[in-house]
């Protein structure tokens, strides 16, 4: 079974007083980095792209290759260059679709992904082989 952590900020607690509690350092994908040395045969999934740590996201990932990214949380106008840019390359068989239903409707994610970047070829991938591969259905 692959486990799934939160990275990057959340909406849960925004605006609220002291972000009610919530603090975000601790989704800071850096620290997965830890946990998927230590544990190189655990599938790992990093949920959301990270903002802001986008970059530590995919570092991580590139460099372990037991490290997934879910893409939902977000919507992908949203997503930035480097996000696109990886997703289309060197990540491209460990992107994960997600729309992170109720806060974003599937219907919402897919129309806002299909307006994105993303090659014909690795579409696929995303929105379900790197899944089913991961999860060996």
């Amino acid at each position: 079974m692959p486990a799934l952590f939160h990275t990057g900020q959340t909406g849960v607690g925004a605006g609220m007083r002291g972000g009610y509690g919530l603090r975000l350092k601790y989704s800071n994908p850096m620290y997965i980095d830890d946990v998927a040395a230590d544990f190189p045969d655990l599938k790992i999934i990093m949920a959301h792209p990270s903002f802001p740590w986008q970059e530590e996201a995919l570092a991580v990932a590139t460099h372990k290759p037991n490290v997934y990214i879910d893409l939902s949380g977000w919507s992908p106008k949203y997503f930035p260059p480097i996000l696109v840019k990886y997703a289309n390359s060197l990540l491209r068989e460990r992107m994960l679709f997600g729309s992170d239903w109720p806060a974003i409707l599937p219907d919402r994610w897919l129309t806002d992904f299909e307006k994105l970047d993303i090659k014909p070829e690795v579409r696929p991938l995303i929105l379900k082989e790197n899944a089913r591969r991961l999860l060996g259905i």
